[in-house]
């Protein structure tokens, strides 16, 4: 094939993965994603440029209608900016908000920024250490509010000041079991760092604390897991349909 060949919304194309498997039919070493551009075996998620002339909207970028948008989005931001995206992400933010603490450069943090972006969370707060392992978030911090505390004094202090209870999410003696409760609908879900857990501080500074049941043999699961089932524990209680 030589060039690029265009790909029309919706259609799904399946084809090797690169580097997965031995590309043996759409099980193993395949995938099916979204349009894209298909050069070769290679195949580019996203959409290319705008069709036509481009429109007088200022939400949309003129860099991207010009040159495509490949970003991790879902249809109905194509193309917009950045901040418009946040701007309009803003006006439909949940009442719950996600904190993690981050003593040891936790890398699940990025996963945490990723879910709370998915179940749009209010914000993200890392206590502790400033800085933390973007991979994961698969750059959904420019979409997600961020908020750094260095101790749990300086978080529990501001939830107290939004009126925000804290809520523990960790498999200690004394938990609740988040599968027969209700979150509150405003609260923070409070995560601690992959193997501790909650530390001793913040485990003192939670006013519920609640345990995710385990079946099989280990002992946890880590912080990135947990906080996307507790994420969407609270949003089959409170959320309606995502927008279509």
């Amino acid at each position: 094939m030589r060039g690029p060949v265009r790909l029309p919304l919706p259609l799904e194309v399946r084809g090797p993965v690169p580097g997965r498997g031995r590309g043996r039919g759409p099980g193993r070493g395949s995938r099916a994603v979204p349009c894209g551009i298909v050069t070769g075996d290679q195949l580019d998620v996203g959409v290319g440029p705008w069709p036509g002339d481009p429109p007088d909207d200022p939400r949309y970028d003129p860099e991207l209608l010009a040159e495509g948008d490949r970003r991790n989005v879902v249809d109905r931001y194509r193309y917009w900016r950045r901040e418009a995206v946040v701007a309009d992400l803003d006006r439909r933010r949940h009442d719950f908000h996600v904190a993690i603490e981050n003593w040891q450069h936790d890398f699940n943090i990025g996963t945490v920024v990723r879910n709370a972006n998915a179940f749009l969370a209010a914000e993200v707060h890392v206590v502790g250490r400033r800085r933390w392992n973007r991979r994961g978030a698969m750059v959904t911090d420019r979409y997600q509010h961020v908020r750094h505390h260095e101790t749990i004094e300086e978080f529990v202090a501001w939830a107290a000041g939004q009126g925000l209870p804290v809520v523990g999410i960790d498999n200690l003696p004394g938990s609740r079991p988040l599968e027969t409760t209700t979150l509150p609908r405003r609260c923070v879900l409070l995560f601690g760092q992959e193997g501790p857990g909650l530390s001793g501080p913040a485990r003192a500074a939670c006013d519920q604390l609640f345990s995710i049941a385990q079946y099989g043999s280990t002992r946890s699961i880590n912080a990135g897991v947990a906080s996307g089932i507790a994420m969407h524990a609270w949003i089959r209680t409170h959320a309606g349909p995502p927008p279509g």
